[in-house]
């Protein structure tokens, strides 16, 4: 943990947040995680993800990315994410490769206000109404994320077996540049940023009912993963509130 060794800790966690904040003064294109108040950078340690000290920054960065942890109980996430396992209408998800149609063992369902048509990886798909559990989960990350969402996108990864590849969120068919809103349930997984011009990394450790948003510019300069690994053995389910225009 960055600070979790007296001074010498401090030390660190002040000297990565220098760094942070150098970079985003000399670069409008800089990924900027902050404090859920907004006006706070918080440095991140790569393995347990337990917020640094935080520092007080006059940059805000063209991207935020902004983590809040889990913003709901255990129990809540638990009692979500079996709802979820059963009354989601989950299929194999679905991609055209070099011209070939390859089916994930990996589940996605799409859900939103309207039969919108969404396309991604070459395969349309068409938005489900909404669930009752959805909606709550809506209506809590809209008031969190200070936003408003009309579809969401949730992924089923049965295992550490299962992930997601470099992509960003750039569909046309999404309102430019809007607030993307991603929570999680079950399996703590890694969740990574790679910035598409100086390949520069940066990876957190998604909780069970934590909340992560991508504003601005984010998707633009950055591209995202959830890397597979053997040292996860049970599912976890993400899902992605997104502004359809």
């Amino acid at each position: 943990m960055i600070q979790g060794s007296g001074h010498r800790g401090q030390d660190k966690t002040r000297a990565l947040g220098e760094k942070l904040i150098a970079t985003a003064e000399l670069r409008k294109d800089a990924v900027a995680f902050l404090s859920p108040s907004r006006d706070r950078l918080l440095s991140y340690d790569a393995a347990d993800n337990t917020p640094g000290a935080p520092l007080a920054v006059d940059v805000i960065t063209e991207n935020i990315v902004n983590y809040y942890g889990p913003i709901i109980t255990p129990q809540e996430a638990d009692n979500y994410f079996n709802i979820l396992m059963s009354q989601i209408n989950w299929k194999n998800d679905e991609a055209i490769i070099f011209g070939k149609r390859i089916i994930t063992k990996r589940k996605v369902a799409w859900y939103g206000d309207s039969p919108y048509s969404y396309t991604y990886s070459k395969v349309t798909k068409h938005a489900l109404p909404w669930t009752p559990p959805l909606k709550m989960i809506k209506a809590l990350i809209e008031e969190k994320a200070n936003a408003k969402f009309n579809s969401c996108l949730l992924n089923l990864y049965h295992s550490g077996s299962e992930g997601m590849g470099w992509h960003s969120d750039g569909e046309k068919e999404l309102v430019k540049h809007g607030v993307i809103a991603s929570m999680s349930f079950g399996a703590e997984r890694k969740f990574a940023f790679k910035h598409v011009r100086t390949k520069e990394t940066v990876s957190i450790y998604l909780q069970s009912g934590s909340l992560l948003t991508m504003e601005n510019q984010t998707q633009d300069h950055w591209q995202h993963l959830i890397p597979t690994t053997k040292k996860v053995t049970t599912p976890s389910i993400n899902i992605t509130f997104q502004k359809m225009s």
